[in-house]
């Protein structure tokens, strides 16, 4: 680990005094921004939370001095000032800030969420230490292409007890990307001092700890910033290592707007009030015979003026656009390829293998990572031999999740398409922020400015006693949130198709697998084969019953389809294969054939994908009802592990068959 040291006096003199005028300019840019915001939510013109920056300056317009617009930033839920240090139009963020169409982000993010990926602006933050994982994925972006981008994470300190720091910083370290992960120390944290005690770790402490390397700045001298900095993004340009900067600067408002600030220390407020970086920086510039100083004060003045009355003259979004940008702006095919009459049978998990390969191939933008997916070969062996293969482009990873997520997010804006794997189900509520709030509302949240083409890969399934924190049913809660995609193939040929549908989906798409299926054969496929997302399979037409299923119950449900045709109950099984968007027309088209259904999971029954099929079967659906939609799914309990209980657990054909005769005695 190497540590960056403050800037001497003498290397001020790097410093054109142009550069610091330039400066002083974009701090003042921030700072009437900010204190004309106060005013205007005062007034009420600004809806929501409003987190200002007064104060804190100086950090981060001498940070983006030594950014191109190519490089990344991530932000927090005190972000106005990173963006605009960043280059993010004046006009725009006042519009943005007033929940105006022709905001930053159309009115979709607001002042904790404010974004511009065209301007390397990732987005800030609502959640603390969310951006740093992105951060990360950026720089892996960047690392990747070999093209010199870098990318820097603004946090707090707080961010410092996070997981997805710890993830962040840990990953950042061991893949070696250009990252400068920043945190503005502004002495306090929401309504609490950050005063610590004696025994916490100090902020180089915690980056040897990591394997970074440390920098240390002062944060209310952008002169000190600038010059830093400058070394710093040199430095990763040129391979070096990524690295924990601490800037130590000074909250001037409260947490929020309307905060009473019980909490604040007269003594601390006076000592860094003194220290202020604008008035420091413009002494500097007098000193030296800054005669610019007052026509730059009238000019920023003027043009805060100027925006403000742009973006109250600005249209609110129509009710209408509600919709907007919620999903990705391009669908892809919605033809599927009829597989080959003569194509030899195949595993599944050689399908999964042979799709991965495919795209790795075809596409230099996809690349995967994950735990065990490189030199192991994953834990089921589905990608043995890819990283051999595919070298760079195949990664291991530490064990961590939210990381993992993050950093496929982060490489995905930067226009990659990465393939991360999460290696249970059950551990993607380890990094539910990074998917719920993150990969599915980015899109929306920056207005439609910003993709993130996204796969991620899992499994599931019972039926080997893994007991209950490696055989959950998830799907229900991923297909509750807007914005994400879930896909549950059953057959070989589709669990090739949809995983290359999903790599080239313009968003992000959960990829879920049943390990009880990896091991059993399907008909083959040819090189092209596509499912596209979205689209349900008939896979046994009939006329007298529905029965809906996917993943492993769309294999029993089939099974208990022949075994009732014996007894003269011709039922159509519907594969739904995607489960969110589901295929809504095939489903009520079936129905309003046959006026019964059964719909069979392997999850949970309450609140699950039956129970909302069961729903719109008894809305959209009620002129076709001839009897009650029956559910088929597991018990309300946990995932048991002893072998008696599990097979009491898990749904079975069995019970399919059961009700289907119930709903044909109705």
């Amino acid at each position: 680990m190497s540590t960056i040291s403050p800037a001497p006096v003498e290397r001020r003199a790097g410093l054109a005094s142009v550069e610091l005028l330039e400066l002083y300019r974009r701090m003042l840019r921030i700072r009437l921004f900010e204190e004309r915001a106060a005013k205007l939510y005062q007034d009420g013109h600004i809806p929501g939370f409003l987190h200002l920056s007064v104060g804190q300056e100086a950090v981060p317009v001498g940070a983006c001095f030594a950014l191109d617009t190519d490089d990344v930033i991530t932000s927090t839920h005190r972000g106005h000032g990173h963006v605009l240090a960043k280059g993010l139009d004046v006009r725009g963020a006042f519009a943005e800030l007033f929940g105006k169409q022709n905001g930053s982000c159309h009115g979709r993010g607001g002042s904790m969420h404010i974004a511009d990926p065209a301007l390397g602006i990732f987005g800030a933050n609502g959640i603390v230490g969310a951006g740093v994982p992105i951060a990360v994925g950026a720089a892996t972006a960047a690392q990747l292409r070999g093209n010199g981008r870098v990318a820097v994470a603004f946090f707090g300190d707080g961010a410092l007890s996070t997981g997805a720091f710890h993830e962040a910083a840990t990953l950042a370290s061991s893949w070696q990307v250009p990252v400068a992960l920043l945190c503005e120390d502004n002495q306090y944290s929401e309504f609490t001092s950050t005063a610590a005690p004696e025994a916490a770790p100090t902020f180089e402490h915690r980056a040897k700890g990591y394997g970074l390397d440390f920098a240390r700045l002062d944060g209310n001298d952008v002169a000190d910033v600038a010059l830093q900095m400058r070394e710093i993004v040199t430095r990763l340009r040129a391979g070096g290592r990524p690295l924990l900067v601490e800037a130590t600067t000074f909250r001037v408002r409260g947490h929020y707007e309307g905060d009473q600030q019980r909490y604040r220390d007269p003594e601390l407020d006076r000592v860094w009030l003194a220290r202020d970086p604008i008035d420091r920086a413009r002494a500097e510039l007098l000193a030296h015979g800054g005669a610019d100083v007052a026509a730059v004060d009238a000019a920023m003045q003027a043009e805060i003026d100027d925006a403000v009355d742009w973006a109250m003259a600005q249209d609110e979004p129509p009710a209408s656009a509600l919709f907007d940008y919620v999903g990705p702006a391009t669908q892809p095919s919605a033809l599927e390829t009829p597989l080959p009459a003569d194509a030899e049978p195949v595993r599944m998990s050689r399908a999964v293998r042979a799709a991965l390969r495919h795209e790795l191939a075809a596409d230099p933008r996809v690349f995967l990572a994950g735990i065990d997916v490189g030199a192991g070969g994953n834990v089921f062996g589905l990608t043995r031999g890819l990283m051999a293969e595919f070298p760079g482009r195949v990664r291991d990873t530490p064990i961590a999740e939210a990381a993992i997520v993050g950093m496929g997010i982060g490489a995905a804006m930067a226009g990659m398409r990465p393939v991360v794997e999460i290696m249970y189900s059950d551990f993607m509520t380890v990094c539910f922020d990074q998917i719920v709030n993150q990969a599915a509302k980015l899109r929306y949240m920056t207005g439609g400015k910003v993709s993130v083409p996204l796969t991620i890969r899992t499994q599931f399934g019972a039926g080997r006693s893994s007991g209950a924190q490696h055989s959950q049913s998830l799907e229900a809660m991923l297909a509750h949130v807007p914005g994400l995609a879930v896909v549950m193939p059953s057959t070989p040929a589709d669990a090739y198709g949809l995983l290359r549908s999903a790599i080239a989906y313009d968003g992000p798409v959960v990829v879920i697998e049943h390990r009880l299926l990896y091991e059993k054969s399907g008909p083959g496929f040819a090189d092209d084969h596509i499912v596209p997302i979205g689209k349900a399979a008939i896979i046994r037409p009939g006329k007298d019953v529905t029965i809906v299923s996917y993943s492993r119950m769309a294999q029993e449900s089939l099974a208990a389809a022949e075994r009732l045709a014996a007894d003269g109950i011709d039922a159509e099984v519907i594969d739904l294969r995607t489960i969110a968007p589901l295929d809504w027309d095939a489903v009520l088209a079936s129905f309003a054939k046959t006026n019964r259904m059964v719909v069979a999971q392997e999850a949970v029954v309450d609140f699950g994908v039956g129970a909302e099929i069961a729903a719109r079967a008894v809305d959209a659906g009620f002129w076709s009802i001839d009897a009650p939609v029956l559910r088929v799914g597991a018990p309300p309990t946990p995932a048991p592990y002893a072998p008696t209980l599990e097979r009491a657990w898990v749904p079975s054909g069995e019970q399919i068959e059961t009700a289907v005769r119930r709903v044909m005695t109705v």
